[in-house]
């Protein structure tokens, strides 16, 4: 039997207070939150300046910063890592836009849906539609925020939000469906 905390007890202890635990999580999520971080960059010509370990390390460093107070296990620590790599990347991609002032047309939100940082004004405007949907459902924006910002699969969203593999598909299709029309009347 292992001695090891789990990342559900360590982040107990974090929400408990103990900013000094974050140095026992990090080695046990860093593989998982590079795989998403590479996820979200997979589209991108290899030598783009935002790669996914920069990601991951930004990511950590907000993390670290962040008020444990809300983290409550493991499945809503990656909820969390994958809005702050959410910010961090809207964030790259509005300084890309008001460098460049046109970021190209937009592309449809399809299955594979890979984050192009290089329309970053694609990823802006998705940004600001994701925050619409949530006013009104933040599941469906937490589904999109986890198959699209995270690159998690069906499955691996269900798992993290706690239904169904066919209700992840379903939300997941009307949520794709109301974001394209969003992105459209950009």
């Amino acid at each position: 039997m292992s001695t090891t905390p789990s990342i559900t007890q360590l982040l107990v202890e974090f929400r408990n207070g103990n900013q000094d635990v974050m140095n026992q999580i990090w080695p046990l999520v860093y593989d998982e939150l590079r795989r998403l971080a590479g996820r979200y960059l997979q589209a991108e010509r290899p030598d783009h300046t935002l790669q996914p370990t920069a990601l991951v390390h930004e990511a950590y460093l907000r993390l670290v910063e962040y008020e444990g107070g809300g983290v409550q296990d493991r499945a809503h620590f990656f909820r969390i890592a994958a809005q702050v790599m959410r910010h961090i990347l809207v964030d790259h991609a509005r300084g890309q836009v008001r460098q460049k002032r046109d970021g190209g047309p937009l592309s449809p939100l399809d299955d594979c849906l890979p984050v192009s940082v290089e329309k970053p004004a694609e990823v802006v405007a998705l940004d600001e539609a994701l925050t619409a949907l949530a006013a009104f459902d933040p599941r469906k924006s937490w589904i999109v925020e986890l198959r699209y910002f995270g690159g998690l699969t069906v499955e691996e969203t269900a798992e993290v939000v706690g239904v169904s593999t066919p209700t992840i598909k379903r939300e997941w299709s009307l949520a794709r469906a109301w974001l394209q029309r969003e992105l459209e009347k950009k």
